[in-house]
């Protein structure tokens, strides 16, 4: 027997996943009807399956009913941008701990792709503030956080770094900014005591500007890093690397809000330390 808590009701976002072919994101609602190239379903057909059903369109096509995940949402999104890939937004959310009622800032949301984790993992009870000068930009990724239902735990503001933020005490920052050594005086007056700051950069050069910065502001416990991710074939009897791999996307910083300059520690070394 099924559990009822395990079927799809109207007004839930169903991602159809063809078995070699794309996959859609549908908000179920009772009488429409989804066509695609592949055929034609009835949302009706839909509801009230149990999640990870197979279904065929009228063309005989194969589709499973699945809920999306947070990374189906963020490769799912339309964009004008370029978008971070999941493997670097992974690692920023747990380093900035975003989680249930935090009151994260980010500058530069393009379309949205890291607003909709940061809004799923503060919840109803934190809230994501949401800077961008491009109004495009900023009206699709509004648009894609409506889609997932999110957009409640986002408030977005039409600005940028330079004019600063209106926000006090926040836990973390990210800066989506090709030159965020220019805004540290402006990240730290937002940040809490202690704040979590990050920022993601394509080129060594801009790095080095940013360490600089961050050496001469209140900022400590700075950390460099990139993530490098490699899928193998799923088939067992042939297992191997996929020919492709997601390599340099970017170089991520993170970096701690401090009352004080806390530079040049006695005995400090400037290598990573896995103790």
């Amino acid at each position: 027997m099924t559990d009822p808590a395990n079927l799809v009701k109207e007004g839930d976002l169903v991602q159809l996943h063809g078995t070699t072919h794309k996959n859609h994101l549908l908000i179920m609602k009772a009488g429409e009807v989804f066509m695609t190239h592949r055929g034609v379903i009835k949302h009706d057909d839909i509801i009230g399956q149990p999640w990870g059903t197979r279904l065929e369109s009228h063309s005989g096509h194969p589709f499973f009913v699945l809920q999306p995940g947070l990374t189906d949402l963020v490769q799912a999104i339309k964009r004008t941008t370029q978008i971070m890939y999941p493997k670097d937004i992974g690692y920023v959310v747990l380093k900035l701990g975003v989680g249930p009622g935090k009151r994260v800032l980010e500058c530069g949301g393009g379309s949205g792709g890291l607003t909709t984790v940061l809004a799923y993992l503060v919840g109803d009870t934190g809230k994501v503030y949401s800077y961008e000068r491009n109004a495009e930009a900023q009206a699709l990724a509004r648009k894609n956080l409506q889609l997932f239902g999110l957009d409640k735990n986002v408030e977005f503001k039409s600005g940028d770094a330079e004019q600063g933020f209106e926000e006090r005490y926040l836990d973390a920052i990210f800066l989506d900014l090709p030159n965020p050594y220019d805004y540290l005086e402006q990240v730290g007056a937002s940040l809490k005591e202690g704040g979590q700051f990050a920022t993601l950069l394509p080129t060594i050069n801009q790095v080095e500007l940013t360490l600089k910065a961050l050496a001469h502001s209140d900022f400590a416990f700075i950390d460099v890093c990139e993530i490098l991710m490699r899928h193998y074939k799923s088939d067992w009897g042939r297992l191997r690397p996929v020919d492709r791999m997601v390599a340099h996307t970017g170089y991520l910083i993170f970096a701690r809000s401090i009352q004080a300059q806390l530079n040049n520690f006695e005995g400090e070394s400037d290598e990573y330390d896995n103790d």
